[in-house]
């Protein structure tokens, strides 16, 4: 420690500069300490931490790369709500649901919009963002003992397929399983393990195909439905949560997802998806289901027949010919149509609700729990994993460098509307600017040329940082609570990897611009114009870095930007110098990228040029125009190291708004003693066990509807 304070001191002073410079000089120092010196991505919570050794330490080994460990997942009196603090009122997410998931079964969440399945996804798989407007109770078991997800390996497959664009699904794979899976040191494992997973996906066909964007034509979207399942499937989870896979995808490749789903269940999984209105096929793949209307429970079982024959107690038969799914959407849905319909249709929901609650015994999961895993090794095989780092910090750069410079190199899109774009703009400041002489005049034409470059570079490095960084940094985050890797290495890489082609456009700007100018016509000049503007935007693309860790949409960041780069504009050095800055703003040229890019070029341009002079008080040399526009008194070398250090502050500011604004999810509490209903556990049906006889469960629901023997028959609208 006593190193690491006297060797940052004297970096620090060794920089040069005082105030604002000193500081942000030694901001950046700390955290460049904080980003090598850092410790892993996984690391477990300090009441863990002693269980956690004990079991390392012993004698049970965690199953190997590809074996599956069974979990039951166990819910109930789950209760989320959502309180508005203007009309005070409490809205509920989900109130008193309770179910069961196994270990070799796919469990469907099926209900209309707005019923909580995603709502209920979340929270079995702790993935509630905490505010302090909700509240979320409830117990969850897994494997009959009260734990959270990380006592497990879970995957959770979100409805956004996000990827980096540029690499092909072998490569996409290959990265995550050397990220994820350390203990597979050998080249010809690692592709084995890719393959067969290519393989079980059905992704053979285009694992050599880029994924692609919408610039550029890759996979379709069921194959990226599925490369999202194979990214996830990386580390043999015992749980899958998929949060409607089907989503915007047709019917052939939505069967093909579940289909899927369905064979992973079936190698051991527990898998667990919300879908919200599947075709027939689809919905013969379930082998239980849980049926949500505005967050409370209408049936929960087995699939396919049952819930039909349960419905046809109460009078609600499903038509010939009609898509159990969709007769089950539409029984459990409010007709918003007309005053009448909505009344009838809550009466109708609200009648179902209470049967069910009333005689949960009597719908039970019909298969029961076969080799199940003892609570106590499941929680030590799953804290081992929690804790087992993944890989080391010189490996998760080196994996991230590689993956960085592939997708920065192969954007071929986005690098020829960039080379375009410097080069257009090159000429028409050139054309504007063209062969400027050495009159009085051409004195404030060079620095309005110079201005203008700056800007220029600054605004099209932040835009191109700003529009892409908030997608990227949603994947980052998601491989991030994996515990892929610690941030340091991706943003060292990042950086690293984007400078050979971030250079490649200033130096293309400045070799078409510097000769239709004719500025300072000496290599050694043009060389120092280069690495000005390249060093200023590289500095801008760190800014822009920081704008999207701050906003949570492109859009947020494109209007951000350059708001904060129009500040750096105007004290730029060119339209307010800093000697007239009022006292309470002269910090901001100090800070400001622009200044210091545009002091730069100044110098470099002006330093021994000789102007023609007609007048006595004409100025005759390019030093006097540099002390006349109080742009003197400093060297390249300085405008440089400064630019240097609000690179460093930006990269600094990136790594710790990235660290603070890490998902933080909501711990979920456990209800009352006397609130939990045991009537609502539900357990295994024996084959000897008979459901009640209907006119038993008639007599004990009591709900506030027509009774069962006058309902009417539901029917389908349009069914003939």
């Amino acid at each position: 420690m006593a190193f690491g304070a006297k060797k940052v001191g004297h970096v620090v002073s060794g920089i040069g500069g005082n105030g604002m410079g000193q500081i942000l000089a030694a901001m950046a120092a700390a955290l460049l300490i904080r980003l090598f010196s850092g410790p892993g991505p996984a690391s477990l919570p300090e009441d863990e931490t002693c269980e956690e050794n004990d079991s390392v330490n012993g004698d049970d080994a965690p199953p190997s790369a590809g074996k599956v460990l069974p979990v039951t997942i166990t819910w109930r009196n789950i209760t989320c709500s959502l309180s508005d603090k203007h009309s005070k009122s409490v809205r509920f997410l989900l109130k008193d649901v309770s179910g069961e998931a196994k270990p070799g079964r796919l469990l469907a969440v099926m209900g209309p919009s707005g019923s909580g399945k995603t709502t209920l996804l979340n929270v079995l798989a702790s993935q509630i963002l905490a505010s302090p407007r909700l509240a979320l109770s409830g117990l969850l078991e897994f494997n009959g003992k009260r734990s959270s997800t990380k006592a497990y390996k879970f995957a959770y497959v979100r409805q956004e397929d996000l990827f980096f664009s540029q690499l092909t699904v072998r490569e996409t794979l290959s990265l995550a399983a050397e990220l994820q899976l350390p203990e597979i040191s050998s080249i010809e494992e690692r592709d084995e393990y890719v393959n067969n997973l290519l393989f079980k996906l059905g992704l053979v066909s285009c694992a050599d195909s880029i994924i692609g964007d919408a610039k550029v034509r890759g996979i379709s979207g069921g194959e990226k439905k599925r490369l999202s399942l194979g990214c996830e499937l990386i580390a043999s989870p015992s749980v899958i949560f998929a949060d409607e896979p089907t989503t915007g995808l047709d019917a052939f490749q939505a069967e093909k997802v579940m289909e899927t789903l369905r064979l992973l269940a079936q190698d051991g999984h527990t898998v667990i998806c919300s879908i919200h209105q599947p075709r027939g096929s689809v919905y013969g793949k379930f082998d239980d289901i849980v049926l949500l209307t505005e967050g409370t429970l209408v049936y929960a079982g087995p699939a396919r027949d049952q819930p039909l024959e349960y419905f046809s107690r109460f009078g609600y038969q499903c038509p010939d010919h009609v898509n159990p799914a969709e007769f089950l959407a539409d029984l459990i849905s409010i007709d918003y149509s007309s005053s009448h319909s909505v009344y009838s249709s809550k009466k109708r929901i609200d009648a179902l609700v209470e049967a069910f609650s009333t005689q949960s015994s009597a719908v039970l999961y019909a298969t029961p729990l076969t080799g199940k895993t003892g609570p106590k090794q499941g929680m030590k095989f799953g804290k081992k994993i929690a804790a087992k780092r993944k890989g080391g910090w010189w490996k998760q750069f080196w994996l991230l460098l590689k993956r960085a410079w592939m997708q920065a190199s192969r954007d071929g899109p986005t690098n020829k509307v960039r080379t375009r774009m410097s080069i257009a703009s090159a000429i028409i400041f050139g054309s504007v600017f063209w062969r400027m002489g050495r009159s009085q005049t051409s004195i404030l034409d060079r620095m309005g040329l110079l201005q203008v470059t700056a800007i220029n570079t600054a605004m099209a490095a932040l835009t191109k940082t700003g529009g892409v960084f908030p997608k990227e940094r949603a994947i980052v985050d998601r491989e991030r609570a994996k515990g892929s890797y610690a941030l340091g290495p991706y943003l060292l890489s990042k950086l690293i990897a984007e400078i050979p082609v971030g250079a490649a456009f200033p130096l293309m700007f400045g070799a078409v611009l510097y000769p239709m100018a004719h500025l300072h016509p000496t290599f050694s000049r043009f060389g120092k114009f280069c690495g000005i503007v390249t060093v200023e935007s590289f500095a801008a693309s760190a800014m822009g870095l920081t704008v999207g860790s701050m906003v949570p949409t492109t859009e947020a960041a494109m209007a951000l930007g350059p708001s904060l780069m129009t500040v750096f504009i105007v004290f730029g050095g060119y339209y307010v110098t800093a000697d007239n800055t009022p006292i309470i703003f002269r910090w901001i040229p100090r800070a400001s990228l622009i200044r210091w890019a545009f002091q730069g070029l100044c110098i470099n341009e002006f330093t021994g040029l000789k102007f023609d002079c007609q007048n006595s008080f004409d100025i005759q040399t390019g030093e006097q125009a540099l002390y006349r526009y109080s742009l003197g008194g400093t060297c390249i070398r300085d405008t440089v190291i400064a630019q240097s250090r609000i690179l460093l502050f930006w990269y600094s500011t990136t790594y710790l708004l990235l660290e603070k604004n890490k998902p933080k999810y909501l711990l979920l509490k456990a209800p009352a003693s006397e609130q939990i209903e045991p009537k609502l556990k539900l357990e295994p049906l024996l084959e000897t066990d008979q459901p009640p006889p209907l006119k038993q469960v008639e007599q004990n629901q009591q709900v506030e509807s027509t009774p069962v023997d006058q309902t009417e028959p539901f029917i389908l609208e349009g069914a003939k």
